[in-house]
């Protein structure tokens, strides 16, 4: 199959109640892409008409939905994986295209994405309960799990795939049926999943799509009715704030998957190779746009240069261009926005006695390209340390006492991932206790699996997506008593 992409047969309308259909007003929005400024497609702009048709079909699919046997919907989950797996070429083809990322990349988030539907395809038969005696022996007490009910989904654009999926797969398996927002910069791929959930069986409402371009119209739309008893959402913490205000007006379960400013700290006795190739995992990635992205680099004087120099020469020889050409290896970034913020906030360190080892630059031509760079001794002051950067810039700053650089790594809002290398089997156990995040890369620069659970502490977020207690969140807890 080929890996070139073809608008041609892509969904770009509203699918509501088991029907593809356009907005009511007509209105459309485009979608570029990023590496060549071409418009590749227009999709359906629905509003809170379509909002609330496509609530309102999942509360009248719940009652059955919610009735069904966990093996239907371990079923639908596995031929959803199968289907996923044998298009892979597509998908990735659609990902690159609409988002930027080099297709190598895109069939690893598809193979990433299609796990997370066989995982849950696994849990669905799981869902158990509990059963005890009280302590007075005069009655039995009975737990069951029920599902949530009506759950909105909204995911960010720079997993398209994989986020839709982490956040589907779980509803599916627990019997929940959904209202599902896709980001407005990347809906093509999420357009698909949902038609090859069509294709795999899911019945009619359990799972609708509203594309839009005002998105908060459509999400309050949801939070307002009602009718939804749940919201996971992926993206900034500044927007989960606001949708985490709306859901306590009708007392929502909420999981917030929300910003990182992750620490990768390179301790004294590192491997330095080691670290360098967990480096350029955890910062290059998704060209830097990723939660999970190391933000800021806290390596040890005593290794700074070592370290600096051979992390500098890697991200040197990423090969920029086009997502869709083979051999490249760094993608455009999402739009401009995103490109001037990353310019900016280099301008800033080199400003504060930042320097530049390599990259730097914006390149000519059209493209929200930026190259790859890393700088060092940068300022603690600096803009970079205190924003989550969403680009292909590694900040390096000096360290010398594991105090002082857990203190450093501590000194912040967020608390999603940090990575840390060292040898010392005591220093790594100290480190994962102490650092204030909810997930730790011990040597390694890649945590994302669909075996764990994935979430944040402080500002990072609310619950956890993924592994045995990912389908957890889409569950209620009910107690009967039973008298004997």
């Amino acid at each position: 199959m080929s890996s070139s992409f073809d608008p041609s047969d892509l969904h770009t309308e509203l699918f509501i109640d088991g029907v593809w259909q356009k907005a009511a007003s007509g209105a459309t929005f485009p979608v570029e892409n990023p590496a060549t400024h071409g418009i590749i497609a227009h999709v359906a702009d629905g509003g809170p008409e379509e909002a609330r048709a496509a609530i309102e079909a999942a509360a009248r699919a719940q009652g059955a939905w919610g009735k069904s046997t966990p093996r239907e919907r371990a079923d639908i989950l596995r031929r959803a994986f199968e289907l996923v797996i044998a298009s892979t070429d597509r998908l990735a083809a659609i990902m690159t295209a609409e988002m930027g990322k080099p297709l190598a990349e895109a069939k690893g988030e598809v193979a990433y994405g299609a796990e997370m539907l066989r995982w849950f395809s696994e849990e669905a038969v799981r869902i158990g309960g509990d059963h005890a005696t009280s302590t007075d022996g005069n009655t039995r007490i009975m737990i069951t799990k029920e599902p949530v009910g009506p759950c909105v989904l909204v995911t960010p654009w720079n997993f398209p795939l994989a986020m839709g999926a982490r956040k589907i797969a779980p509803a599916v398996a627990a019997g929940c049926t959904m209202v599902f927002k896709p980001a407005e910069l990347t809906p093509l791929t999420s357009l698909a999943l949902v038609q090859i959930f069509r294709e795999a069986g899911l019945p009619d409402g359990v799972l609708n799509v509203v594309t839009t371009s005002r998105a908060s119209a459509v999400v309050e739309t949801w939070t307002s009715s009602g009718i939804a008893r749940k919201i996971s959402f992926t993206g900034s913490t500044q927007v989960g704030k606001i949708l985490l205000r709306q859901a306590a007006d009708n007392v929502m379960r909420s999981s917030m998957e929300l910003g990182g400013n992750a620490p990768f700290i390179v301790l004294a006795d590192a491997d330095i190779e080691k670290a360098v190739d967990g480096a350029m995992k955890a910062k290059m990635r998704n060209m830097g746009e990723a939660c999970t992205a190391a933000n800021r680099f806290f390596v040890h004087r005593s290794v700074i240069e070592e370290f600096g120099g051979k992390f500098a020469k890697k991200i040197s020889e990423l090969r920029v261009g086009n997502g869709a050409l083979e051999g490249t290896e760094v993608g455009p970034l999402i739009e401009h926005k995103g490109l001037d913020k990353v310019e900016s906030l280099v301008a800033d360190a080199v400003s504060k006695g930042a320097r530049i080892l390599t990259g730097g630059t914006r390149p000519e031509g059209p493209g929200y390209f930026y190259t790859p760079t890393v700088l060092t001794d940068v300022s603690i002051d600096s803009e970079l340390m205190n924003t989550e950067i969403f680009g292909p810039v590694a900040a390096i700053t000096p360290f010398d006492s594991e105090d002082e650089v857990l203190r450093l790594a501590n000194d912040t809002e967020w608390g999603l991932v940090g990575y840390v290398f060292t040898e010392n089997m005591d220093k790594a156990l100290r480190f994962s206790a102490e650092l204030e995040v909810g997930m730790v890369g011990l040597n390694t620069g890649l945590v994302s699996n669909p075996a764990a659970p994935f979430g944040g502490v402080k500002q990072s977020g609310l619950g956890r997506e993924g592994g045995k207690i990912g389908i957890e969140e889409f569950l209620e807890y009910k107690y009967t008593a039973i008298a004997v």
